[in-house]
């Protein structure tokens, strides 16, 4: 099982996509226990004060404009069916959507994008569920030391994760916090791959790229994206 921040990751980049999870389906999806859970509630909604409880209920995103994932991140625990529709309170589907965002905003933006080096040939090597579990433990060796920096968990995109610092939350060292990111992550890989090389045979290698500038932050096409 993950550990607290790499779980924290996931349910942050789970509610900036959604904007409101009703706490049951949050369990299910994640396979959290009550404790996990309360920890959560407590961690985002009074700590953070990135959410706010509903009803006892339903966690609601109050972290302001967001940068949507593209596709949502890989859950936690493998082998979760889909929650059918029906599933969810109805009263999560009638109630009335968050504050709109801002229209657009400047910020000083470094963003870091990690991933792995030749993980063709790394798919080929292994069976499809095998590398599912690899690149999994790929992403939360890399989460937790993303966390630990105060980086953002823009777009997880196949083995690659876009990190942006500066946003949501600005820092005034987040270049700093950038590159302190990137040789933490790579510390992590030689923790990972020297239990990988005993269940897996495997070793990984990662690539990453940090940039940093003035950017405008807003919303891009008709789905409230912003980009």
């Amino acid at each position: 099982m993950m550990d607290y921040d790499a779980v924290l990751a996931h349910v942050l980049a789970l509610l900036q996509q959604e904007q409101r999870i009703a706490y049951r389906v949050l369990k299910r999806r994640l396979q959290l226990d009550d404790e996990i859970l309360e920890d959560l509630k407590d961690d985002l909604i009074y700590a953070k004060k990135l959410a706010v409880d509903e009803e006892g209920k339903v966690l609601v995103w109050t972290g302001g404009a967001t940068m949507l994932p593209r596709t949502p991140p890989s859950d936690p625990q493998p082998g979760q069916p889909a929650i059918p529709q029906d599933a969810h309170p109805s009263h999560v589907e009638t109630a009335p959507a968050s504050p709109p965002a801002p229209n657009a905003e400047r910020r000083q933006l470094t963003l870091m994008f990690c991933d792995l080096v030749d993980s063709t040939t790394l798919a080929s090597q292994l069976d499809p569920e095998d590398l599912r579990e690899v690149v999994r433990a790929y992403q939360a060796a890399c989460a937790e030391v993303i966390q630990r920096y105060g980086g953002h968990i823009a777009q997880y995109l196949g083995d690659g994760l876009l990190v942006y610092f500066g946003y949501p939350q600005a820092h005034e060292d987040d270049a700093q916090r950038a590159v302190r990111t990137g040789l933490g992550i790579v510390e992590a890989m030689d923790t990972l791959n020297a239990l990988l090389a005993q269940h897996r045979g495997v070793r990984l290698a990662v690539r990453l790229g940090i940039h940093t500038g003035l950017v405008v932050v807003g919303e891009i096409g008709s789905a409230g994206r912003q980009e």
